[in-house]
């Protein structure tokens, strides 16, 4: 049963369901357990514009082309990508080292 801990975590954090308002944290595995953790990196924050991403973290490594209803998109950044709705901030997920 433990096993399922971890990708269930990550399923909730990413549909949402799990809501850490204006928090950078990060998932880590310590001791086989699943622990959240300060994340060090800075990032954008949920609802800021994709020109003011822009503006304060530079262009990305890569920009992917929205898919859905509603439109997501997803621009990749070294240590961390962010995710759009439209032109907003959706989430933005740290990828550890």
């Amino acid at each position: 049963m433990r096993p399922l801990i971890l990708p269930a975590l990550l399923a909730l954090l990413a549909a949402g369901a799990v809501a850490l308002p204006e928090a950078r944290a990060e998932l880590v595995l310590v001791d086989g357990q699943v622990a959240l953790r300060q994340a060090e990196v800075p990032t954008p924050t949920r609802g800021m514009s994709m020109r003011g991403v822009e503006e304060r973290f530079g262009a990305p490594e890569t920009r992917s082309a929205a898919v859905g209803q509603p439109p997501i998109t997803r621009w990749d950044y070294p240590g961390f990508s962010v995710y759009f709705e439209h032109d907003r901030v959706l989430h933005t997920v740290v990828r550890g080292s």
